[in-house]
């Protein structure tokens, strides 16, 4: 057959193959999975998930990594870049970091970080960047999906509702890194602050940890002083 097919002139159809984004640490060394498939948290900050995929673009690929809060499900940072390097990673949670300050929601020491066992989340310079900041490292096993499937979840969403051909936040076809971090900023701001989660009774991620804020603050004074009076 294949004789027959070069005579005519033919080739055979070959498959486009799926990106590979998670390639283990050559060493084969990492911190042990502290979430058993647990993806659950009590309050903000104690647990946070990360991860990254590729936007194919003109000139490639595009990498998009996220960072998010467990208990509200809250995107709380995020990168993009053309190569995806330790730095990449490193970037997107010193964002998570520094927003969580700004906003008055400091990530305190012990944060379990968990991710997979990808090697840019294995590298030592990425565990120094965890140890420094006071985070635990989490990572799942090589190759399981479902050790971080919290994270996985939320970048299927991205992929479909944001960079999906008919997407509402695309304007036309995806060229530089430019056009896909627009993207990214608008569609975080809107899942976090306007998309309604069915695991958050129907609130968003920024409504759901304001609930949370509010009740560890209990009532304020004024109200309790105008009670009295009433």
């Amino acid at each position: 057959m294949d004789r027959l097919m070069r005579e005519e002139g033919m080739n055979g159809l070959i498959r486009g193959r799926k990106m590979r984004t998670t390639v283990p640490g050559k060493d084969g060394r990492r911190a042990g999975d502290l979430l058993n498939r647990d993806f659950t948290a009590l309050a903000p900050n104690q647990v946070w998930v990360t991860d990254f995929t590729y936007v194919p673009v003109y000139t490639g690929f595009v990498y998009v990594a996220l960072v998010i809060d467990l208990y509200s499900r809250a995107i709380v940072g995020w990168e993009t870049s053309t190569v995806k390097d330790t730095t990449f990673v490193e970037h997107c949670l010193r964002m998570a970091l520094w927003r969580r300050q700004h906003t008055g929601r400091p990530a305190a020491a012990g944060l379990i970080h968990h991710s997979d066992a990808g090697s840019q989340y294995t590298s030592i310079r990425y565990t120094d960047t965890l140890a420094l900041e006071g985070l635990q490292p989490s990572i799942g096993s090589v190759g399981d999906a479902y050790d971080n499937a919290a994270a996985e979840t939320v970048m299927g969403l991205f992929k479909n509702e944001a960079v999906a051909k008919g997407s509402p936040f695309r304007t036309g076809a995806l060229k530089t890194e430019t056009d896909v971090q627009t993207i990214v900023f608008e569609w975080v701001h809107w899942y976090n602050n306007e998309r309604l989660h069915s695991a958050l009774d129907h609130q968003t991620p920024e409504e759901y940890e304001q609930t949370y804020y509010d009740l560890q603050a209990g009532p304020s004074p004024d109200a309790g002083a105008n009670k009295q009076a009433a």
